[in-house]
């Protein structure tokens, strides 16, 4: 249990750009793990290490990566921080015990990182924050810690004071010890204990009072000995941070320019005293599989094995599955059971990874994340466990997809390829889903953004060797009526020998909303034999799927079957199927027919300041604002706006909140299209069809 007790496993979170993977590679340099100190903006980080990384000059997706530093294993996740890509960043959290959490000196927390923060609170993870970027221009640190506490919702304590910003930041006071420290501005990593400058000594010491008091509240002893005066020790005020931070009463804060590798080794230090281990941590609920309810699972070595994979990659060589050993010692050669799938999986080898690069290893203890090759079955989400006691974690659910673009293979005779990649690419990422729309016989791929499914794209001609063209989907409107007729359908045709009669009187009439479709039966007395009355509905039906304005199917109609006529030589249920279709089609264009759009519900979140722009925005694409909620600096706008209006929404957003912005939306139901753009949408589709003829 010792080595547990020295093991920590994080993941670093934060908005995109924040300097979290600068972050995981002064930490890898500082501890020699790796060469030389990599940058994201060249290309050559570590841990970004996929081309569509390098092209993008940001992370994509989480990767993992191990370092050893004053006795300790720490075992971290680089989760990206955009968006796009945020589902990758919450699956990360499920392996973690603790997170550290980069924002920055300009921005402070933005809305991509208190996204990600809401599953850290959910799932009560201990937290650092960073205030990252010190060294630029416009860094206000005090402003940061402002921003800190608004957009996370809890109180930001302050451990570390910095010493300059700007070109002129060079170092930080640690509260709690009194000390200061200079670093290197060469990336070296260098740092040297200094003098407390004079001018910040009064700053000093009315925030060390702060932090003191601020930790004092996270226990009542501590509190009591506090106000009567008692100084606290050294121990009493770790002991409270640690309890604080494990609360999640607070969020400590320290400083860094993680790009110059300044500050981060006391980074490194609060991560080995601050965060738990998974001793500290304790036993992690999962369900017992015989008899379906929860049981603890403990970080032992000698307990039976538990695992949970939280993502899969393929590539030329196969699966590689990364997981989080949650109890007992995980070996190379090792058969365990799959209970979401219901198999046993072996494998022969384990890796520890560092970026792409794998170390082969022979065993891995609780805390540790591992990469398992070349399982068959097993997905991500799936827990791997010894067979003689069979647990299973809660899955991991993916976030729902925000946008969908239509797809073809680019070059003909390519379409196997192309889906056969994308299935590939599926089990990779969960958050992808591919479809087809029933009503447009289009391929929609959905995922969390523009840049997800680009991505996509791109890792789908580099591993698979196929394009494919993206178009906007088509909208899938609907037609009703709004009017009412009586209306006869009849077909009659006589060739040589047995000829075709149906004779029907259909009323037709609009049905409530959501109804879709509605059939009544009001034959009397025989007018139309018994089994000829699904043929009418059938032809009723399938006339439906074709509407009668510009080719969308037809919803919330009520259709009553009133009278009619048969032969007893010539009526069959083909005949009665072609009258229905028939006199549907000429009543419903006497009903009033009209278009149906979907309205998405938009639910948009940007800083105060580009509230008036995206307002007006919504307004312009016909939206309708339904309300307003603060959240700290930003706005939470939620609208009704028609989904013709917001198919390219996420490139627009971004230009007008430089990146700032970020929206969610989701079905909500269906409005009658405007008539001067429904006249547009009739003659675009009569105009097809007059070429297409």
């Amino acid at each position: 249990m010792s080595e547990i007790n020295q093991t920590r496993t994080i993941a670093l979170v934060g908005h995109g750009g924040g300097g979290k993977t600068s972050l995981a590679e002064a930490m890898l340099f500082n501890t020699k793990a790796i060469e030389r100190l990599g940058k994201v903006d060249q290309g050559n980080a570590t841990m970004d290490y996929e081309p569509e990384e390098a092209k993008r000059n940001s992370s994509v997706s989480a990767a993992c990566g191990h370092y050893q530093y004053k006795k300790h294993h720490v075992y971290f996740v680089d989760a990206p921080g955009d968006d796009n890509f945020l589902s990758d960043a919450v699956a990360a959290l499920r392996a973690v015990d603790g997170v550290v959490l980069v924002a920055d000196a300009i921005d402070g927390v933005k809305v991509q990182g208190e996204k990600v923060w809401q599953h850290v609170k959910k799932l009560g993870l201990p937290t650092i924050v960073v205030v990252n970027k010190m060294d630029r221009d416009r860094a206000d640190f005090a402003q940061a810690i402002t921003t800190i506490s608004e957009m996370l919702g809890v109180k930001a304590i302050t451990l570390q004071l910095p010493i300059g910003a700007g070109e002129s930041f060079s170092g930080v006071v640690d509260l709690l010890s009194g000390k200061a420290y200079s670093f290197a501005n060469d990336g070296s990593g260098k740092m040297e204990e200094i003098e407390v400058p004079g001018d910040l000594a009064d700053e000093v010491a009315s925030a060390r009072e702060t932090l003191i008091e601020d930790i004092a509240e996270s226990e009542d002893e501590l509190m009591e000995r506090y106000l009567e005066g008692e100084e606290l020790t050294g121990a009493d005020l770790a002991h409270g941070l640690a309890a604080g931070i494990a609360e999640q009463a607070f969020v400590p804060v320290a400083v860094a320019s993680t790009l110059n590798n300044m500050g981060v080794q006391p980074i490194m230090d609060l991560v080995n005293s601050l965060l738990p281990s998974p001793a500290d941590r304790g036993p992690v609920t999962a369900i017992d599989v015989a008899s379906d309810e929860e049981t603890a699972v403990l970080p032992d070595p000698d307990a039976p094995v538990s695992v949970l994979v939280f993502k899969t990659t393929v590539d030329q060589f196969g699966k590689l599955s990364m997981a989080r050993v949650f109890s007992g010692t995980l070996t190379a050669d090792q058969q365990l059971y799959n209970p979401n799938q219901d198999i046993k999986e072996r494998f022969g080898q384990l890796y520890r990874l560092t970026g792409k690069n794998q170390e082969t290893i022979k065993q891995a203890l609780p805390g540790e994340l591992v990469a398992i090759p070349k399982l068959k079955d097993t997905a991500t989400g799936d827990t791997l466990c010894d067979d003689k006691q069979r647990v299973r974690f809660a899955p991991i659910e993916p976030l729902p997809a925000s946008i969908s673009f239509a797809i073809e293979a680019k070059e003909k005779g390519d379409e196997e390829k192309v889906f056969a990649g994308i299935n590939k690419l599926l089990e990779e990422d969960p958050t992808l889903r591919l479809d087809r729309d029933p009503q447009t016989n289009e391929a929609l791929l959905s995922g969390m953004g523009q840049v997800h499914i680009e991505t996509t794209l791109d890792r789908l001609k580099r591993k698979y060797g196929v394009e494919v063209n993206l178009k906007t989907p088509k909208v899938p409107y609907r037609e009703t009526i709004k009017g009412k007729t009586r209306v006869q359908g009849r077909y009659k045709k006589q060739t040589g020998g047995r000829g075709q009669f149906g004779d029907t009187w259909l009323e037709i009439e609009p049905a409530p909303s959501g109804e879709g479709f509605i059939f009544e039966n009001k034959i009397v007395g025989g007018a139309i034999p018994r089994n000829y009355i699904p043929a009418v509905e059938k032809g009723i039906v399938e006339a439906m799927a074709g509407g009668v304005l510009a080719g969308y199917p037809l919803v919330d109609v009520k259709v009553s079957l009133v009278d009619g006529s048969y032969h007893p030589v010539d009526s069959s249920e083909m005949a009665f199927k072609v009258a229905g279709s028939m006199g549907f089609k000429k009543g419903a264009a006497e009903c009033k027919p009209t278009l149906l759009e979907p309205i998405m519900l938009l639910t948009v979140t940007v800083p105060d300041d580009a509230m008036g722009d995206v307002m007006g925005d919504i307004s312009g694409r016909r939206g309708r604002v339904l309300g307003m909620d603060a959240k700290g600096s930003l706005q939470v706008i939620k609208a009704h706006v028609p989904m013709a209006e917001v198919l390219t929404y996420q490139p627009e957003l971004t230009a007008m909140t430089g990146g700032r912005g970020a929206f969610t939306m989701e079905l909500d139901h269906y409005e009658e299209v405007p008539g001067d753009i429904q006249a547009k949408i009739v003659e675009a589709y009569q105009a097809a069809k007059e070429e297409g003829n």
